[in-house]
């Protein structure tokens, strides 16, 4: 009896150990394969490479000049620039107004280290778009994009000099940080605002060297022309561009010979916050109103013949707000010379409206 006992326990352990055993294997065969899995997932994710820009880079590369200004002989200023077009034995260069704006002599330097003396086709100085003339072909011309194609993180970089001729052929890459972006500018060595252009914003890293270089997409194709950064503490990586299809607008005009007219209302203007200005030109008026205010208005000019007079402050042109002189330029350069626009204006704490037909003077 008592053998019979130890034999159905020897039984019992030994189908315990056996479904012990046979589990276990079979969760570490399953475990194992798991595991497996996971490499193999884990392996694919990582097997991307990025090669960078090299290849679109190369694209646009000897396209790309330093841009060098010489008044009386004297190196004022230099730049970048890029050869957009060739006909027939011309090459031609955009680049910056502010670049070559006081030269009497200019000259390009290539990335092969050739300089050539180039001729000064035209400029403008609200477009900050001027245009060169070299008189033989080259052998790259950059490719030109589109900016009105262009999305917010698309990839770009810039080629130019950041600070000299040392540094030329520099390349810098960002993103399309903002589309359409307002910024006022100065024209001249003062706080106040005088235009604002509408550019690509990037945190491209652009420096003063670059003014007038491409701005071009992942495809080596150029979308901008470098102009301008922000310059201010606690601000970094804001560099701007002027979208290519102006450029090219402004320079085709430039390049038949002709010179880009803007209309002129015939008029004085202040910003209500220049208080010295206004109290100087024998104004009493109320500078919590927003808009321009006319200190002068000169005989037989668009303005006067539309009935606008010394005192009145305009606040609209059309149905848009103006609240500054920049804002006022840059509603009224949209149209052309001989246009009619509406104006609105406050005199006397009354707003009244009157039809301008515009002039070249």
């Amino acid at each position: 009896m008592k053998n019979n006992k130890n034999t159905k326990l020897i039984i019992l352990i030994t189908v315990l150990a056996l479904f012990i055993g046979g589990f276990g294997t079979y969760l570490l065969f399953t475990r194992t394969n798991i595991f497996q899995k996971k490499i193999v997932t884990t392996n694919k994710n990582v097997t991307i490479t990025d090669n960078g820009l090299s290849e679109a880079v190369e694209k646009l590369y000897d396209a790309v000049v330093v841009v060098e200004s010489y008044n009386n002989l004297k190196l004022v200023s230099s730049g970048s620039g890029f050869v957009y077009k060739v006909d027939k034995n011309d090459s031609y260069i955009l680049t910056n107004n502010h670049v070559i704006d006081s030269a009497t002599e200019v000259k390009v330097t290539f990335t092969s280290g050739t300089t050539e003396t180039v001729e000064i086709v035209g400029k403008d100085t609200f477009s900050d778009i001027a245009v060169l003339k070299l008189s033989k072909k080259v052998s790259t011309v950059a490719s030109i994009g589109s900016s009105e194609k262009a999305k917010l993180g698309d990839t770009v970089f810039t080629v130019g000099a950041p600070l000299d001729n040392a540094y030329s052929g520099s390349v810098t890459r960002g993103i399309v940080s903002g589309k359409n972006r307002m910024v006022a500018v100065s024209l001249s060595n003062t706080n106040t605002s005088d235009y604002i252009m509408k550019v690509i914003q990037t945190d491209a890293s652009i420096n003063s060297g670059n003014s007038g270089g491409p701005l071009a997409n992942a495809n080596g194709e150029v979308i901008g022309i470098t102009n301008m950064k922000l310059v201010s503490n606690g601000v970094e990586g804001i560099g701007f561009a002027i979208p290519i299809e102006d450029a090219l607008e402004y320079a085709k005009v430039i390049e038949n010979g002709g010179k880009i007219e803007r209309p002129v209302l015939g008029i004085t203007m202040l910003n209500p916050t220049d208080i010295y200005s206004i109290y100087s030109s024998g104004l009493n008026i109320d500078t919590n109103i927003s808009g321009v205010i006319v200190s002068e208005v000169a005989e037989k000019s668009a303005a006067s013949e539309a009935g606008l007079q010394k005192g009145d402050i305009i606040v609209a042109i059309e149905d848009n707000k103006v609240s500054s002189i920049a804002e006022l330029r840059y509603y009224l350069y949209k149209y052309k010379i001989g246009d009619k626009i509406k104006i609105k204006y406050n005199r006397n704490n009354k707003e009244q409206t009157t039809e301008v037909k515009l002039k070249s003077s």
